[in-house]
């Protein structure tokens, strides 16, 4: 049976609760209950207080241009992290983070690849801090679904990347410096396909005006194909140049027999409801949301119901781990520079990266993207896309998107 003193307590957390303070003229203040119609002062300061997010597992991928170091999450960072660097050292601060034992210990253990330190800060968040010495340039960006936060380091080329020695019984004093890393291989012509949907006797999404799907993305396609043209390191083909019909198990054929690098694939969405206006930028992955389950459905033309499982459950294959994540990178870097450039002419609504199981976004072994540019179900967009300059201009921006991705990867080569 609980004390006189505990019921008392009891009693003040309770008229704590259910009750609030409210000013009164000349200063004073009344206490008066909380009634149900109203939000009590502490519920805004328990909402304004998210719990804090957990780094779950640490992941270190060396590939030939960069090494990915990617940050697993339970749940999105906020606030947004924050980068210092020192004379020697970067750092990453992740606010409201804490770190789960197991992924200390995956960090220093043996066959982690990389040096880096994980501490805890007096203000509750996360450092992760790194030498910089063998490291030309470094980029990092936060993804939300899943969550991560996903750095790259591009090395020096006549640098030793700091690295862990393996175990050895040899004393300390005997190990000699680690291995200086070879020089990064790349093409020194990076193969770009582009792929305009639809063609021939499918005409894609249709508008109220008569405008279709085909048209306007071979128009946009082409503009892009002479942009990347002009790029003398960068080599472009098209699954269509013309108002052709092509499968699209034949469209992923073509890029892979090419040996792309990068395959980048343009539609134009549609809606029930006409008001719906915007664009959107997918990499393969389970559907994110039902919309992007109907949205690849019509694309791959098939019935909703099979594209479901398998294709949903087709991640568990490791081998697509690398290509899930650069398409990742090359989604939202294309997104952020096509609305940004797009922004300064429009009013663009954007939808942000989302994933779906599109099947050339599937069968491509290369990074592989497909934007849905505008809903062509929307009159204003729809009179948008009939607009040769609006064409030239989506051109322009996926241009920009693709040039900050794979400028990294040239520079690297040099």
């Amino acid at each position: 049976m609980p004390s006189t003193r505990m019921i008392s307590l009891y009693s003040c957390i309770g008229m704590l609760v259910l009750s609030a303070s409210f000013p009164l003229p000349g200063g004073a203040t009344e206490v008066r209950p909380f009634s149900g119609n109203e939000t009590h002062p502490l519920i805004h300061l328990i909402a304004q207080s998210p719990p804090p997010t957990s780094i779950r597992n640490i992941r270190a991928l060396r590939h030939k241009q960069y090494t990915r170091v990617v940050l697993d999450l339970t749940r999105p960072i906020h606030p947004a992290p924050q980068e210092h660097q020192t004379a020697t050292t970067f750092q990453l601060e992740l606010p409201n983070t804490q770190l789960d034992k197991s992924t200390v210990a995956k960090s220093t253990g043996d066959s982690f690849p990389l040096q880096l330190d994980l501490s805890t800060t007096s203000s509750g968040s996360i450092l992760l801090t790194l030498p910089i010495g063998g490291w030309k340039h470094y980029k990092w960006y936060v993804l939300n679904n899943p969550a991560r936060v996903v750095l790259d380091l591009y090395p020096m080329a006549e640098a030793a990347v700091v690295i862990k020695a393996p175990p050895s019984s040899t004393p300390a004093s005997q190990v000699g410096p680690p291995p200086t890393p070879p020089p990064p291989i790349i093409k020194k012509d990076l193969v770009i396909v582009i792929d305009p949907g639809h063609g021939g006797k499918d005409p894609g999404a249709l508008g109220r005006k008569g405008t279709r799907e085909k048209d306007v993305v071979l128009h946009i396609a082409n503009h892009l194909r002479d942009l990347l043209a002009k790029e003398g390191s960068t080599k472009v083909f098209m699954t269509r140049e013309t108002d052709v019909f092509i499968e699209l198990e034949d469209r992923a054929t073509f890029a892979n027999t090419r040996k792309a690098d990068l395959f980048v694939s343009i539609h134009i969405n549609s809606h029930p409801q006409a008001s719906v206006k915007g664009m959107e930028l997918y990499h393969f992955g389970e559907a994110s949301d039902p919309r992007a389950l109907a949205v690849a459905a019509r694309e791959n033309g098939t019935p909703l119901e099979k594209n479901a499982a398998p294709w949903q459950f087709i991640l568990a294959d490791k081998l697509n781990d690398k290509k899930i994540d650069d398409s990742r990178e090359l989604a939202w870097t294309t997104k952020n520079s096509l609305v940004k450039f797009l922004d300064a002419f429009y009013k663009i609504k954007d939808h942000g990266i989302k994933t779906a199981p599109f099947f050339v976004l599937r069968m491509t072994t290369m990074p592989a993207i497909l934007a849905e540019i505008a809903f062509i179900s929307n009159s204003t967009e729809e009179k948008l896309l009939q607009s040769s300059t609006y064409q030239k201009r989506v051109a322009e921006g996926i241009f920009n998107g693709l040039q900050s991705y794979i400028t990294p990867l040239q520079t690297a080569s040099r």
